[in-house]
């Protein structure tokens, strides 16, 4: 059934982003430097994949991504359909994963022994999970905020990223799901031997050689790890969880670096002199708050939020309120710990996933971008397949809400498609 599901959704996701063959490339923006006028995709062959790993382009440092315009240019040429359904499919193939590790999660948390936290679980039924799962796949899938990444070509590196991001963290779960059935655990090999711990590896590999945004995954692990994994309960267990991430630590602070490089390569990077830190903390606290309104609101869309770093200041309004605002949400995470570790997770999540791209290393002059929320929305579309769950089938209401709530639902995804 979990199958029948998320391919379903996938296969709408397919089908809402069908307009985006016909399209072309956006040949004066990122376009032409990636497919249009490079010289290095236009044979798969050593020097491409020499210019892959050892170059940088554009001031990025993505080899799969370029290998993956190479073999387009070798399929197509320079016929935008053809690289525009590559990155469908991608976004649909992705879709389905958010189906699948939605899924995954909670099956996770249904197995964990966990004490007061588990109370939002009391109404885990098997329909609710699928619920839950299909509506935070239909968001994902469908949300426009996501059309950047997905009917932009030079955005493959979005897609490619999420792609190996969504795989190595099933890997994990899959790897934890081992560790806690009894009857192999006598037999266990040693973390670093185990088979899906190894693929939680390459898989994570891949999705830093798509792009470096992938870096936060040891830290979503960890997250994870404390909920809804539950294998946090200590400093002594933190401890052990903790060692099996620092192969993945360190293959992020080596990409890290390689990003670095690539940026300083182009001139790329801000200098403190041009964007004070508390400038930049400012600017990324507002975009954390901005995220969310596009996801609640995504009306007024644009392809560059500009800002002017002269403007920004604790005493506007715009700024100030953003910060109270993510105080807020964060002092209620905290509060709520003991209670329920659901909302600090998603919270950390969300926060933790934008932390590469709100500004503290700032690139170019931009406040915030759509593309960047492909990976981070998971965490509020999440609650929203939790609470279309809860109200669907805990909720103490009468026979008529389910009707109700289905045809909300399904009038908000008409909106969202056609948006």
């Amino acid at each position: 059934m979990k199958y029948y599901v998320a391919f379903s959704i996938a296969l709408i996701t397919f089908a809402l982003y069908i307009p985006a063959l016909q399209n072309d490339f956006v040949d004066n923006w990122d376009d032409n430097v990636y497919v249009i006028d490079n010289a290095h995709i236009r044979s798969l062959d050593f020097a491409l994949l020499r210019f892959s790993f050892f170059g940088f382009l554009h001031g990025n440092w993505h080899p799969l991504t370029v290998i993956s315009h190479a073999t387009d240019y070798a399929v197509w040429g320079l016929n935008p359909l053809g690289h525009h359904l590559t990155n469908n499919i991608l976004h649909a193939a992705n879709t389905f994963l958010v189906v699948l590790l939605v899924i995954k999660l909670l099956s996770a948390l249904k197995q964990a022994t966990i004490k007061k936290s588990s109370r939002l679980w009391t109404f885990a039924t098997e329909r609710a999970v699928l619920i839950t799962a299909g509506t935070t796949g239909l968001l994902f899938g469908l949300h426009p905020v996501h059309v950047e990444s997905v009917a932009w070509i030079a955005e493959r590196k979005d897609l490619l990223c999420a792609l190996f991001f969504l795989l190595s963290i099933i890997a994990y779960a899959n790897y934890v799901l081992e560790l806690n059935d009894k009857t192999v655990q006598k037999k266990a090999l040693p973390f670093i031997l185990n088979k899906r711990y190894l693929l939680t590896i390459l898989f994570f590999i891949l999705a830093l050689l798509s792009k470096p945004m992938a870096v936060t995954l040891p830290i979503v692990l960890l997250i994870l790890d404390w909920y809804p994994f539950n294998r946090i309960q200590s400093g002594k267990t933190f401890q052990v969880v903790l060692i099996e991430k620092i192969p993945l630590i360190a293959l992020s602070f080596i990409s890290s670096i390689l990003a670095v490089l690539a940026q300083e390569a182009v001139g790329a990077l801000m200098p403190f002199e041009t964007v004070p830190l508390s400038t930049r903390i400012l600017v990324g606290t507002k975009a954390l708050i901005m995220y969310l309104w596009n996801m609640a609101w995504p009306m007024n869309l644009i392809p560059l939020y500009s800002y002017n770093p002269k403007r920004v200041s604790f005493g506007s309004l715009e700024y100030s309120s953003a910060v109270v605002l993510v105080a807020v949400f964060s002092v209620a995470s905290m509060i709520f710990v003991k209670k329920q570790r659901l909302w600090p997770a998603i919270w950390g999540y969300y926060v933790v996933t934008l932390l590469p791209v709100l500004g503290i290393v700032q690139v170019g002059g931009q406040l915030m971008a759509d593309r960047y929320t492909y990976l981070p929305s998971l965490g509020p579309f999440l609650i929203m397949g939790l609470f279309t769950a809860w109200i669907t089938e805990e909720a103490k209401t009468g026979k008529w809400v389910r009707p109700i709530v289905v045809a909300c639902g399904t009038v908000a995804f008409i909106i969202l498609f056609l948006l």
